[in-house]
């Protein structure tokens, strides 16, 4: 099966429910790059009037994640990902519709190659960038994810 926008949002319904009934939808997604939206609406703010940081993380997440799930599916092995370690700075009132991107898969590629040719677990480190309506930084997330090939 291959990765893309709708088969991703329907994952994002089925298997992160919060993300999906929050807004935040896949616009794209390559081996290079991963890009999704989502809209400061009522049920996605905080008290400030602008989107809550735990809605930009989960799209800032998504994106960086969708980029290793998409090389470990075009790898054909079984190899397990998890989200070690995150971090973030959020720079402007998130408000209207925010991009999120990450342009990391040659980061993802590289590792997990690294990992099938060693059997040893690889620690990938990605950022994903929040943009608001006109082009300006809102956020910038930070991704460790971890792999390994499963026995």
């Amino acid at each position: 099966m291959k990765l893309s926008p709708s088969r991703m949002n329907a994952f994002l319904f089925y298997k992160l429910p919060s993300a999906f009934w929050c807004g935040v939808r896949v616009k794209s997604v390559s081996e290079q790059k991963c890009v999704a939206t989502v809209k400061h609406r009522w049920f996605n703010q905080n008290p400030f009037n602008s989107m809550y940081f735990a809605v930009q993380t989960m799209a800032a997440e998504l994106t960086t994640g969708a980029l290793v799930m998409l090389q470990i599916q075009k790898s054909g092995q079984r190899i397990s990902m998890l989200v070690a370690h995150n971090s973030g700075n959020f720079t402007k009132k998130a408000t209207g519709r925010i991009t999120f991107s990450c342009d990391e898969g040659d980061l993802v590629r590289e590792a997990v190659q690294k990992a099938i040719a060693t059997g040893e677990g690889q620690i990938i480190r990605m950022k994903s960038f929040g943009t608001n309506e006109k082009g300006e930084q809102v956020s910038e997330l930070n991704f460790e994810w971890s792999i390994k090939v499963k026995p």
